[in-house]
């Protein structure tokens, strides 16, 4: 049985290198990509990073009720396609969406046996740095998106798990270690397991 997982955070917390390493290792956990019609930054891929796309083209997608969830960050639109992510919880996987407190409360609505994680910088004096040394933005922007961190780790109290990301390796271990507890459950693990509970169990 494969779960849909939220992972939220404010920009520069690392949320988008722990799910890298996270997919890397696991293979059999995958990022839905979602669509954006923010501008493609220098070493982006389409369809990689995000699936780039137009305004209208996003609108229409939109109209066409395509989104599982959509939200508007910074000026720019982002959206998750909702057959995408479907067609991969079909196929057996674990399936994580990186998206922010707006679109976890609308994939939370629809989809309620989802779960979520947040991810947390260690200080505002390291979520700062972070945003200073990656290079990518302007310090009108670096302050903006500290203003928005803010507002985005006030809902933290939303979603089910927590983690810190201070030390990389010990925040991708807690992030492995609760995805691994889903698949531990109960009823997902009896499917798997059933032939062995089955000789156990056998007179």
């Amino acid at each position: 049985m494969s779960h849909l997982y939220i992972i939220s955070a404010p920009s520069g917390a690392g949320k988008t290198s722990l799910v890298a390493a996270l997919v890397r290792e696991w293979p059999d956990v995958q990022v839905c990509i979602s669509h954006t019609t923010r501008a493609i930054r220098p070493g982006e891929q389409d369809g990689v990073n995000y699936h780039f796309c137009s305004l209208e083209t996003f609108v229409a997608m939109q109209g066409r009720g395509e989104f599982l969830e959509s939200a508007e960050v910074f000026g720019n639109y982002y959206g998750t396609s909702q057959q995408s992510v479907q067609q991969m919880l079909d196929k057996g996987l674990d399936v994580v969406l990186e998206i922010d407190w707006q679109g976890a409360q609308q994939v939370r609505r629809l989809m309620p046996e989802s779960r979520s994680i947040f991810i947390l910088p260690p200080s505002r004096a390291a979520l700062f740095e972070r945003l200073t040394t990656r290079g990518q933005d302007s310090q009108d922007t670096i302050n903006r998106r500290m203003q928005s961190a803010r507002l985005e780790i006030s809902h933290y109290c939303e979603y089910d798990y927590l983690l810190v990301n201070d030390d990389f390796a010990e925040a991708l271990a807690a992030l492995k270690a609760i995805i691994g507890a889903g698949r531990s459950e109960q009823k997902p693990m009896q499917s798997r397991l059933q032939p062995l509970l089955n000789e156990l169990l056998e007179d």
